[in-house]
């Protein structure tokens, strides 16, 4: 039961990483899911610590997903009507079949929803468009690296109990 246990968690690892650039996978939650199966195993020790901070780091990170991109549309000047047609490009985006959907989504969002409140100001409504991009770009780069730390800690979990696993 145990290397079942590991086997589903490393492969959870797996679709982590690469959900954490690629918005039709579950990214950090499923990294934290694997090392909850890891831990959920007989032979490695319950460490609550571990487990606690990174469900929390988890939780923040996934609520920063969708913050962020609006943030960059704020940073580069859009305005609240900019911010709103982020976050409903990214929902609409998300929800869509287009490939690149989640970039597509919040850029379009932005560029409209600057427009709506300048119609005049191309310019503008460009930059703000260019931050939701650059701002979904920083996120998905934060989600990558926390699973690259989770599964850094999957392994090492692994490794030290080897013996015992396998």
């Amino acid at each position: 039961m145990d290397l079942l246990l590991v086997l589903l968690g490393f492969i959870c690892m797996i679709v982590g990483v690469f959900g954490s650039f690629l918005p039709v996978l579950p990214g950090l939650s499923s990294c934290w899911v694997g090392l909850l199966l890891l831990y959920l195993t007989k032979a490695v020790e319950n460490n609550y610590w571990v487990l606690g901070i990174t469900f929390v780091l988890m939780v923040i990170i996934t609520i920063l997903d969708y913050v962020i991109p609006s943030q960059g549309t704020k940073k580069f000047g859009g305005s609240s009507y900019g911010i709103w047609g982020t976050n409903i490009g990214l929902i609409v985006g998300i929800l869509s079949p287009l490939p690149f959907g989640v970039i597509i989504g919040p850029f379009v969002g932005a560029f409209f929803g600057e427009l709506l409140y300048d119609s005049k100001n191309h310019k503008r409504a460009l930059k703000a468009a260019t931050g939701s991009v650059l701002g979904f770009l920083a996120s998905s780069f934060i989600n990558f690296l926390f699973s690259i730390i989770y599964l850094g800690i999957f392994l090492h979990v692994l490794w030290e109990y080897r013996n015992i696993l396998f």
